[in-house]
C-alpha cells in the first residue's frame, strides 16, 4: 500500500472528525443545562426560567443541525476510506454504530421536535420530560460511539477468524463494558459540560459587560458556574482513570505522551515540561515532578511503566511471536478445512501477536520473508511520533486546570459576593470561551494520534486499513470537505453570533411583568416587616 494514500486518508478523516467535535461537546453540555432550567421553572414558575430556557435552547438547535450533518459524513468515510477496516472489525465495530442509530440517535431527534414546537402544545411537565429525553438521547449517542472508538483501543470480546479473515464478536457485553470504552465515555461527557458551561459564562459575561438581560445572565451564570464547577472537577478525576487504563492497556502511548524513553525505577516522575528529541531518544530541559507518573499510570509506588526503547526491544518479539502465527495461518487457510488440531493449535498459541506480523506488510508482500533489519524497523513503527502528543495532552491537562480555576472564582463571586463581577473577569470569561474546544482537540488528538500505527490497537495496523483509493480521488474529496464545512463553519458562526446578539426575544414582556409584580410583592413585604 503506498504510504501517501494511508497518510491522505487518514488526514481527510481526522480533518472531518476534528471539525465534527467542534458540535458534540456543546450539544452534549447544553442538552443538560437546557433541562436543568426548565425543571427549576417547572418548579417555580417563573416565567424567566422559561425566557433563559428558550434563548440558550435556540442556540442549542443551531450547534445540534451542524453536528448532525457533519457526524453523518463520517460513517460514511468507514465505507468508502477505509473499507478493508470495516471488513476486518465490522462485525465488532458496526454494532455500537447500528445501536446508536436506532436507539440514541433516533431518541434524539424525535424529541427535539418536540422541544422547539412544543411550549404551546404540552404541559410544563410533559414539556420538561422531553427536555431531559433529548438530553438522554445526547449522552446516550456519545455512549455507544466511544464504545465502539474504546474497542479500537483496546479489542476486548472478539477474535479472529482464520477461513473468514476477520475479527468476530465473542462477547457482546464485554465490549459494552470495556474499561477504557467506559473512562472514555465519562471523561469526553464530562468534558463536554464544561464547554458548555464555558459557554454559557461567556455568553452571560458579555450581556453583563453591554448592560443587556442582566436578570437571564445573572441566573445562567450561576447555572453555569455549579454545572460547570461539578464538570471540570469530575473531568480531571475521570482523566486520572483514562490515564489509568492507558498504562493497562496501550503501554506504548503512555510512554509517547510522557515521552519516558527509559524506563524508570518506580514510582516514575511527571515532565511538567520538556523538548522531546525523538531521533536523539532524549527529552531536553525537562522538568520532573516525583511520583506523579507512577500514581497516574500505575495506582501504586512500586509498579514500574516500561520505556519506550524497551517496548521496543518487547515488540520485536511480539512480531517475531506474529510471524509464527501468520505462518500458522497461511498453512490453515492452504488446508481448506482440513488443517490438523496441532496446526490449530499453534495458531491460538501465537495468534495474540498476528497483528503485529502485519507491521511487517509495509516493507515486504511476505512479511515470512523479512529481514532481521526490516524487523527493527516495523518494532519501531510502534512508537508514535512524541513531541506533539506530549504537548497535546499538557495543553489539555493545563487548560482542564484552568478551567478549575475559572469556575472556582466565579461560583464564589456568585454564591458569596452577590454577583459582583469585576470587569476584567467578564472580559476574561468571553475570551476564554473558546478555551473548551482546544482542550477537547487537544483529548481526541493525544487518544487517536497515541494509537498510531494501530486503527484497531495490536490488531490492524492502519497501513492495511484502507481503501484502494488514488491520490487524486483522495486529494479532490479532502479539498471539497474542507471547502463545504468551511462555509458550515462560517454559517454556524454567523447564526450563532446573530442570536447572541439578538438576546432573548421570546417572552421577555411576560418575563418582565412578572418581575415587575414579583419585585413590588417584595417591596410591600420589606415594609410590612418593621410593623410586624
Amino acid at each position: 500500500m503506498d504510504i501517501g494514500i494511508v497518510e491522505l486518508s487518514r488526514l481527510q478523516f481526522a480533518a472531518t472528525a476534528m471539525y465534527h467535535f467542534l458540535f458534540v461537546p456543546l450539544t452534549l453540555g447544553l442538552s443538560v443545562i437546557l433541562a436543568i432550567m426548565e425543571t427549576v421553572y417547572v418548579m417555580t414558575g417563573r416565567p424567566i426560567w422559561r425566557q433563559m430556557t428558550k434563548f440558550w435552547g435556540t442556540l442549542f438547535g443551531i450547534n445540534f443541525v451542524l453536528g448532525v450533518a457533519t457526524g453523518i459524513t463520517m460513517e460514511f468515510q468507514f465505507g468508502m476510506n477505509w473499507s478493508y477496516y470495516s471488513h476486518y472489525v465490522g462485525d465488532i465495530f458496526g454494532a455500537p454504530l447500528a445501536i446508536e442509530g436506532l436507539m440514541a440517535f433516533f431518541l434524539e431527534a424525535t424529541f427535539i421536535g418536540l422541544m422547539f414546537f412544543g411550549w404551546d402544545r404540552l404541559t410544563p411537565v410533559k414539556h420538561v420530560i422531553v427536555t431531559w429525553l433529548v438530553a438522554l438521547g445526547s449522552n446516550f449517542s456519545a455512549l455507544w460511539i466511544l464504545i465502539a472508538n474504546g474497542w479500537m483501543q483496546n479489542p476486548v470480546g472478539a477474535t479472529f477468524d482464520p477461513m473468514s479473515m476477520r475479527m468476530e464478536m465473542t462477547n457482546f457485553f464485554d465490549v459494552l463494558f470495556n474499561p477504557v470504552a467506559q473512562a472514555k465515555f465519562v471523561h469526553t461527557v464530562s468534558a463536554g459540560y464544561v464547554t458548555a458551561s464555558v459557554f454559557v459564562l461567556g455568553v452571560s459575561a458579555w450581556f453583563l459587560l453591554k448592560g443587556r438581560h442582566t436578570d437571564l445572565a445573572r441566573r445562567s451564570i450561576a447555572v453555569a458556574t455549579s454545572f460547570g464547577l461539578a464538570a471540570a472537577l469530575s473531568v480531571v478525576v475521570l482523566g486520572d482513570e483514562s490515564g489509568y487504563e492507558a498504562g493497562e492497556n496501550q503501554k506504548m502511548k503512555l510512554a509517547a505522551i510522557e515521552a519516558m524513553w527509559e524506563t524508570e525505577p518506580a514510582p516514575a516522575s511527571f515532565t511538567a515540561f520538556g523538548f522531546p528529541d525523538q531521533e536523539a531518544r532524549e527529552t531536553k530541559w525537562a522538568i520532573h515532578i516525583p511520583y506523579v507518573m507512577g500514581l497516574i499510570g500505575t495506582r501504586s509506588l512500586t509498579t514500574q511503566i516500561p520505556g519506550i526503547n524497551d517496548l521496543v526491544k518487547h515488540n520485536e518479539g511480539r512480531i517475531a511471536d506474529g510471524l509464527i502465527a501468520l505462518d500458522a495461518l497461511e498453512q490453515i487457510r492452504a488446508a481448506k478445512g482440513m488443517a490438523t488440531p496441532e496446526l490449530k493449535a499453534t495458531f491460538e498459541a501465537h495468534s495474540a501477536n498476528l497483528g503485529y506480523a502485519f507491521l511487517l506488510k509495509k516493507y515486504v508482500d511476505d512479511p515470512r520473508q523479512a529481514t532481521p533489519e526490516q524487523i527493527k524497523m516495523a518494532a519501531n513503527d510502534t512508537v508514535p511520533h512524541v513531541w506533539p502528543l506530549f504537548w497535546s495532552f499538557r495543553i489539555m491537562v493545563a487548560l482542564g486546570f484552568a478551567f478549575i480555576a475559572v469556575m472556582i472564582y466565579f461560583f464564589w463571586k456568585t454564591n458569596f459576593r452577590g454577583g459582583d463581577y469585576p470587569r476584567w473577569a467578564l472580559r476574561a470569561a468571553v475570551i476564554i470561551i473558546p478555551a473548551p474546544w482546544i482542550a477537547a482537540e487537544m483529548g481526541w488528538f493525544t487518544a487517536e494520534f497515541g494509537r498510531q500505527p494501530w486503527t484497531v490497537d495490536g490488531i490492524l495496523p492502519t497501513v492495511l486499513s484502507v481503501s484502494h483509493l488514488t491520490a487524486a480521488d483522495l486529494a479532490i474529496t479532502l479539498l471539497c470537505f474542507v471547502a463545504l464545512y468551511s462555509v458550515l463553519f462560517v454559517i454556524e458562526m454567523g447564526l450563532m453570533l446573530k442570536y447572541i446578539r439578538k438576546g432573548p426575544i421570546d417572552d421577555v414582556e411576560l418575563t418582565d411583568e412578572w418581575m415587575a409584580r414579583h419585585n413590588s410583592r417584595l417591596s410591600k413585604d420589606a415594609e410590612i416587616q418593621p410593623a410586624e
